[in-house]
């Protein structure tokens, strides 16, 4: 039988705030300690308080950081929970992980979308095709780090660009730094309750026609399928990018993840 008692491996997981707390929940309930990376003071805020947690908050600038920082705090599992397009950060951690031989683990959400004539799948924020943009009011749902390229992309078709960020100083930053008008720009955080979805009050204030947003299985996306089916809007979803790294193990689902963490403990 497990001895809970012994297991006390470090388990460092990147996320946001969708699945790092509930996989970081799971695991200290094993009596594991648990570093938990963050873009923000905010995110964090979204984990349990326990002495065995901890919140690491800001962004990892290259692989010799993460190395560092593995080797530092005896890390023995890294969890790889990013946002699916989070490319950079995820290549980072495949090198890092690869070099000193630590087991690099994939979760990453299912992604089910509710087929109806209303949805599309896109493969890049500007392949919207055939279709007549002009004076179409367009809200552009794809974060702020493209948000400015991609939106004169559709101004240049003449469509009537909007956005909602997140309420970040990095998002807030870009998008009024954006050539989008302060007009057409809404900060507010995806709704979590499917009874007053905001999302659904800012398409009917702006009279919006098509949404683009990414695949990234998130609430978020899920807010927008909703909203949009039974109504005359389209929504266009970008693919995921494919997983081109090498990970140790890939999963999306909790229970399979925390099983395979804690197998390698049976019988200590």
């Amino acid at each position: 039988m497990q001895n809970q008692e012994k297991c006390h491996e470090n388990v460092w997981i990147l996320s946001g705030t969708a699945d790092g707390p509930v996989i970081a929940k799971r695991l200290l309930e094993l009596n594991y300690s648990v570093f938990a990376s963050v873009l923000t003071y905010k995110a964090g805020q979204a984990y349990i308080e326990n002495p065995k947690l901890h919140i690491i908050t800001g962004k990892l600038n290259n692989k010799d950081e993460i190395i560092n920082f593995i080797k530092k705090n005896q890390i023995k599992y890294v969890v790889d929970a990013t946002h699916p397009f989070a490319m950079i950060i995820s290549k980072n951690l495949n090198i890092a992980c690869r070099e000193i031989n630590i087991p690099l683990l994939l979760f990453e959400r299912k992604s089910l979308i509710n087929k109806t004539n209303n949805h599309f799948y896109v493969n890049d924020l500007k392949d919207i095709q055939n279709i007549d943009l002009e004076n179409k009011n367009i809200l552009l749902a794809i974060g702020s780090r493209f948000l400015n390229d991609t939106a004169d992309y559709y101004m240049n078709c003449k469509a009537n660009v909007f956005t909602r960020v997140l309420p970040t100083y990095e998002s807030i930053t870009k998008a009024f730094a954006s050539c989008i008008k302060n007009s057409n720009i809404a900060i507010l955080e995806p709704s979590k309750n499917n009874e007053s979805i905001l999302e659904k009050k800012l398409c009917d204030f702006w009279n919006i026609d098509y949404v683009l947003c990414r695949e990234s299985g998130s609430y978020s996306q899920k807010n927008w399928e909703s909203i949009v089916s039974g109504s005359k809007m389209k929504l266009f979803l970008v693919k995921r990018p494919k997983v081109k790294n090498d990970y140790s193990c890939s999963f999306n689902e909790y229970h399979n993840l925390i099983n395979h963490i804690t197998k390698k403990n049976i019988g200590v």
